[in-house]
C-alpha cells in the first residue's frame, strides 16, 4: 500500500491546505476503475457486432501470402473464444482515450492550470500516435514477419498450416506492441513535464535507453534481415532523439522562467 499513499501524496500538491483521508482517495481510485472498466465493456460490446468484419481485416495479410486457405481450429470453443479475444482487442483500442483520460483525471489535482490545458492535445496526440504505428505494423512490419516465419518453416521441410488461435495472437499482440512503441514521445515529455524525467538524465541513459529500443523492434519483428532491423528500429531511435532535445528546451524554458527572464506560458 505504500504506492499508493505516495500517489495519493502526490495527488495533493497543488490543492493547498485541503488534504484529503487516504479511504476517499481510494473512493476516488475505485470508481476510477469502474469508469475505465465501463468504458472498456462497452468498447468490447460494439466491437462483438463487428467481429466478422475485423476478423477479415486480421486475416488479410495471411490470405495475401498462404490465398484463401482456412486457419485450423482444434478446439470446440476456439472460434468464440477468438471472437472474444478479438473484441477485447478491438475494444481496448477504442476506448484508449477515454481510458487514460479517466487515469489522468485521477492524478488531475496535481497537475498546474497549465499542464491541465494540454491534458487533453496529449491525450489525441498519443491516440493518433498509437493508430499509426498499430497501422504501420499491419501494413508493413507483419507481412514481413509472416513471410520470414513461412518461408522458414517450408525450409525445415515442415508444413506452415497455423492454428487460428496462435495467428490472431500473434497478430494482435504484435500491432499493440508496435502502437505502444510509438507513444514513446508522449511518455517522454509526459514525464518531463510531471519534472520526473530531466534532459540531464535522459542524455546520461541514452546509451542504455538506445539499446533497449534495438533489442524492443528485435522482439517485435524477430527477422533475420538487417536492412529490416534498421529500417524499423532507426524512425524510433530518431523519435526518442527528438524527445530528449524537446525535454532539453523544456527544461531552458522552465529555468528561465523561475528566474524570471521570461514570462510564463499561459
Amino acid at each position: 500500500m505504500n504506492w499508493l499513499r505516495k500517489l495519493f501524496q502526490f495527488r495533493e500538491q497543488s490543492q493547498g491546505d485541503v488534504v484529503k483521508p487516504f479511504l476517499d482517495h481510494l473512493e476516488d481510485l475505485r470508481w476510477t476503475a469502474v469508469k475505465m472498466g465501463v468504458s472498456l465493456a462497452i468498447a468490447m460490446i460494439l466491437s462483438f457486432f463487428f467481429v466478422k468484419d475485423i476478423s477479415a481485416i486480421v486475416r488479410q495479410p495471411l490470405e495475401a501470402l498462404n490465398g484463401h486457405e482456412p486457419l485450423i481450429t482444434l478446439g470446440v470453443t476456439d472460434a468464440f473464444m477468438i471472437s472474444l479475444q478479438l473484441a477485447f482487442y478491438s475494444g481496448l483500442v477504442l476506448s484508449f482515450p477515454a481510458l487514460i483520460y479517466f487515469l489522468a483525471e485521477f492524478v488531475l489535482p496535481a497537475l498546474t492550470t497549465k499542464e491541465r490545458r494540454i491534458l487533453v492535445p496529449a491525450i489525441s496526440a498519443g491516440f493518433v500516435l498509437f493508430g499509426a504505428g498499430a497501422l504501420v505494423s499491419y501494413q508493413y512490419i507483419l507481412p514481413m514477419t509472416l513471410k520470414w516465419f513461412r518461408e522458414y518453416a517450408l525450409s525445415m521441410g515442415m508444413d506452415p498450416r497455423w492454428q487460428a488461435r496462435d495467428y490472431f495472437g500473434f497478430v494482435t499482440h504484435l500491432t499493440i506492441a508496435c502502437g505502444l512503441l510509438c507513444e514513446l514521445p508522449v511518455g517522454v515529455l509526459g514525464m518531463a513535464a510531471l519534472r520526473l524525467v530531466t534532459y540531464t538524465f535522459l542524455a546520461k541513459t541514452r546509451p542504455y535507453a538506445v539499446t533497449g529500443i534495438m533489442v524492443l523492434v528485435a522482439v517485435i519483428s524477430p527477422t533475420p534481415d538487417p536492412l529490416t532491423f534498421v529500417a524499423l528500429a532507426t524512425p524510433v531511435v530518431a523519435i526518442y532523439e527528438i524527445c530528449i532535445w524537446l525535454v532539453w528546451f523544456m527544461d531552458r524554458r522552465r529555468a528561465q522562467e523561475e528566474a524570471g527572464e521570461i514570462r510564463p506560458l499561459e
